[in-house]
């Protein structure tokens, strides 16, 4: 297992950790198998979405925001309710299947760590499960 450090610099963001969770797998010597990648924290999330037009990421962020408004009348004391619920619809995990020592990963495909409640440094979890 491996830990990655995030660190975000808003308060919502999506960092693409594909070349750092890439990196790591080459590194295992592992011919096949699956890597899962998993975030240990409550208002962060991990996705696959499009990493080519930048503007996926933009929409996405500006349509996340507008089903759950940061103020909206949450009765959580901390103030984070939002970040809550984002994460809870993005998910903590995802796995990505390793064939030949590289993600199987398609041509448009990124790994995003996705942060709701910044700016903060975050723990992103590898495990790769597969044979040599």
């Amino acid at each position: 297992m491996e830990t990655l450090s995030v660190k975000t610099s808003r308060h919502v963001e999506f960092v693409e950790i594909t070349a750092l969770v890439r990196r790591w797998v080459g590194q295992q010597h592992s011919a096949s198998g699956v890597v899962t990648v998993y975030v240990p924290h409550t208002t962060a999330g991990i996705m696959i979405n499009e990493n080519a037009d930048p503007d996926v990421i933009r929409d996405l962020t500006m349509r996340l925001d507008k089903i759950i408004p940061h103020d909206d009348g949450y009765h959580h004391a901390e103030g984070n309710a939002a970040a809550h619920i984002k994460a809870t619809m993005v998910g903590s995990s995802v796995q990505i299947i390793v064939e030949q020592g590289q993600l199987a990963l398609g041509t448009w495909q990124g790994i995003f760590f996705a942060e709701f409640d910044g700016p903060r440094r975050r723990k992103v979890q590898l495990q790769l499960i597969g044979t040599v």
